[in-house]
Parts: C-alpha cells; sequence; structure tokens
C-alpha cells in the first residue's frame, strides 16, 4: 500500500523527507571543526608567550651569573664594594658601543648594565654585599607577555 507525498512507500522514507539532512550535518560539522581550531590557535599562543617567557628568565640567569664572574675576575674590587651598584632609577637603554672608561669594576657594572638593557625588555640590575663575602645579584625586567609584568631573579653568592 504505497503512500504518495513524501510518505512510506513500500517501508522506504521517499528521497524528498531526507533532502538537507546531509547538508546539516556538515554545517555541524564545520561549526565543531571551527570549535576545535580556535582551541589550538589558543592553545599555540598561550605556548608560544611561556615560551618567551622561559627564554627571558634564562636570559636573566645568565646574565646573574655573568656578573658573578666579573666579580671572581676581580675578586679585590668586588670586596672593596667597587661593584655594589642599584637599580637606575630611569630606564636603561641599550648602546650598540657604550663608551668604557674607568677601573675594570666600572667598566664591568657598564659592559653588564648594557648587556641587562639589550637582552630584556626594561631589564636593569643590582648588586649588593651582605654579610662577610656574601653578594646579592638581581635582576629585574618587564615580562608583560609572561603571567606577571615585573620579575626578579636573584642570586647569592660567596666570593
Amino acid at each position: 500500500m504505497p503512500i504518495k507525498n513524501n510518505k512510506l512507500i513500500n517501508n522506504r522514507i521517499s528521497r524528498s523527507v531526507v533532502q538537507g539532512f546531509t547538508l546539516m550535518e556538515v554545517l555541524v560539522a564545520v561549526i565543531v571543526l571551527s570549535i576545535g581550531l580556535l582551541g589550538l590557535a589558543s592553545l599555540q599562543a598561550v605556548g608560544l608567550r611561556n615560551n618567551q617567557s622561559a627564554l627571558l628568565r634564562s636570559q636573566s640567569t645568565v646574565l646573574a651569573y655573568e656578573a658573578v664572574d666579573r666579580m671572581r675576575a676581580n675578586r679585590s674590587a668586588a670586596l672593596n664594594g667597587n661593584y655594589n651598584t642599584d637599580f637606575s632609577t630611569s630606564a636603561l637603554t641599550c648602546v650598540s658601543n657604550p663608551t668604557l672608561s674607568g677601573t675594570i669594576a666600572q667598566i664591568d657594572l657598564i659592559q653588564w648594565k648594557n648587556s641587562l638593557a639589550c637582552s630584556l625588555p626594561s631589564g636593569d640590575g643590582k648588586i649588593e654585599r651582605g654579610t662577610g663575602n656574601l653578594f646579592t645579584i638581581s635582576v629585574r625586567w618587564d615580562d608583560s607577555r609572561g603571567q606577571q609584568s615585573a620579575q626578579i631573579f636573584t642570586v647569592t653568592t660567596q666570593l
């Protein structure tokens, strides 16, 4: 008993009933795929931001230990307080060929501060002598692309 007008014909659904159903499946699939791709793009952006932040932390570590090496190479001047310096009151600028004059300790500080300014965004450093032969080297930079805007890496060493 055949039924007309998109009804059952010999226990089968006619073609006109399912027209457009495939188009709906494709539309849903495209929406699901686009949401997944947006999630992947977000994941990539977070990964890049964290990698940049890790690079800056690594550079600050290297630069802090560079100051320690400079002080160990000129130990007597370091023990006399010639390497003591505070954070700059104004932002440091990167100079391709800084003017170098003065004692070895002064030249070391000029080169180190310039390296901080060239390698780190808003990079600056501080060296202070504690009790005995203990020295604390602090490196500060702006990590506004990362999780916190201001970062400080500190290392304490004994000469």
